[in-house]
């Protein structure tokens, strides 16, 4: 029998009502802490040959300052030059990540990791755009999970000498997304983001450092918890040519 409609319509407002009252418990529940962390971070591209680079990465990874461990991440791997615009990059990463802050994970984690990841060059004027994609195959302890990462990056000079001479200070903008996908990423996709500003001074094209703000928001794979990082983020360049 259908229901007389002040009925329906008092169940729809009901209906409503619980609904809304379930979106606010779910916000509620919602826990976001913020902290303060240091990163430093290595990174060398290392000329083998016209075509080839060879990767080296090592990142320093403190928390509280720079009290205690974050994060250890050491990355090889080898880039391919399909032309000045377009690098094609391969490689493995090993990540000790330590239980920190206050959403600690239970214990001291290994991963081992696959990436594989693509760099687009888009200058613009003076400004130096760059997209970069990566696919991440990671063998956390005894789970296996998959990422894929895309940042989007400018480079904006503060000296004309940056653009003729590569050498000079420069402003580094950059803002990268991370989305879980296959079995085991929990009820959300997104991983994290990381925003960075920096400011850098580049001695020649092999050497740079920079030094600025990276904020680091990390979704917990229940989709409650939440880390929000303030970070004191550095960051130095050194290439060598082993192709002479």
């Amino acid at each position: 029998m259908q229901l007389p409609a002040v009925n329906n319509l008092k169940f729809k407002c009901f209906f409503i009502f619980i609904s809304f009252l379930f979106e606010l418990s779910v916000v509620a529940q919602k826990q976001i802490d913020d902290q303060v962390h240091g990163w430093v971070a290595y990174q060398g591209n290392h000329h083998l040959s016209t075509k080839f680079d060879l990767h080296t990465e090592y990142q320093w990874r403190r928390t509280d300052g720079f009290a205690d461990w974050q994060q250890s991440l050491t990355r090889i791997g080898l880039d391919y030059k399909l032309n000045p615009s377009v690098t094609i990059s391969g490689g493995y990463g090993w990540i000790l990540t330590y239980p920190y802050g206050s959403q600690p994970i239970a214990n001291r984690t290994n991963e081992n990791r696959l990436w594989q990841q693509v760099i687009l060059k888009q200058p613009i004027g003076n400004f130096q755009l760059q997209h970069r994609y990566r696919l991440e195959q990671r063998w956390i302890d005894n789970q296996f999970k998959q990422r894929m990462r895309y940042r989007a990056q400018v480079l904006i000079p503060l000296q004309k000498s940056f653009v003729d001479k590569q050498q000079g200070w420069f402003l580094n903008l950059n803002d990268e997304v991370f989305l879980g996908f296959g079995s085991g990423i929990g009820k959300n996709i997104l991983d994290q983001n990381r925003f960075i500003g920096a400011v850098g001074y580049q001695f020649n094209k092999d050497f740079s450092m920079q030094m600025g703000y990276l904020n680091q928001f990390v979704i917990k794979p229940d989709g409650l918890h939440m880390e929000r990082n303030h970070t004191l983020w550095t960051a130095i360049t050194y290439n060598l040519d082993f192709s002479k």
